[in-house]
């Protein structure tokens, strides 16, 4: 399946956190999306792994997913080499996207910077034919050779430390089923009837936070609610009209 944008995070709600409001106005628009969590989020304070596969599931359906898969890479221990390379590039080379959005660049949690130069470099080596994998993830894996795919372009979330964004897209519209895709983590976020120890997101202003950064970035723009991103290379448009 052929998707128009991958959104590759590290830890399961990490994508719903960062850029939940800019897929679902993609989805809205038509455009197929989907999500490849790196890890299960099996060092988590709060929850199971299973129990965040489950809510993961849950909020690829408020979403509007076409796909959603997880590469069960070690949470905290994962690293940018050859092996996680080569088994991230088969996830690319199955989807073959146009636009990547991954992690933050740099931030409070070491894994989301890691996270971010792994999945930079196999978009970058994804594009190389001499780079040989086969179609091995999922129920649905065809054991196949696949063929070089490089996406356009990675955009880069902004999640707990600021960064100042480069752009920001308008999710005024989408922010409401932006809330309910995180509180199907139900595990994870605030929730005063829990039984769960304390963890810095699941703290009420933890969530009021989130809610300001979007205010926070929305104003930037002259909207209610936005999203920022950062990129690695300059964006070019053909036409200024394109520009909100």
């Amino acid at each position: 399946m052929k998707l128009d944008l991958l959104v590759i995070a590290v830890h399961p709600d990490d994508a719903e956190l960062g850029c939940a409001g800019t897929i679902l106005s993609l989805v809205a628009q038509g455009k197929k999306v989907g999500i490849v969590d790196l890890t299960r989020g099996e060092l988590g304070t709060r929850g199971t792994p299973e129990i965040r596969l489950q809510e993961a599931e849950a909020a690829a359906k408020i979403l509007g997913l076409s796909a959603r898969e997880n590469m069960r890479f070690r949470d905290g221990f994962f690293r940018n080499d050859e092996d996680h390379q080569k088994a991230l590039i088969s996830a690319i080379r199955k989807y073959q996207p146009e636009i990547v959005i991954t992690n933050a660049i740099y931030d409070r949690h070491p894994d989301h910077g890691r996270a971010s130069e792994l999945v930079v470099d196999a978009c970058f080596y994804s594009g190389l034919r001499q780079i040989k994998t086969v179609d091995n993830l999922g129920e649905e894996a065809t054991g196949l050779e696949q063929e070089a795919w490089r996406p356009k372009i990675v955009y880069h979330l902004i999640q707990d430390r600021y960064i100042k964004p480069d752009f920001i897209v308008d999710i005024t519209d989408f922010y409401d089923q932006k809330q309910a895709s995180l509180l199907a983590y139900k595990s994870q976020f605030y929730d005063p009837n829990s039984n769960e120890p304390m963890s810095y997101i699941a703290s009420q202003e933890f969530m009021e936070f989130l809610k300001a950064r979007a205010e926070e970035f929305g104003h930037v723009i002259g909207v209610k609610y936005g999203e920022g991103f950062t990129v690695d290379r300059t964006i070019g448009v053909k036409n200024l009209f394109d520009l909100a």
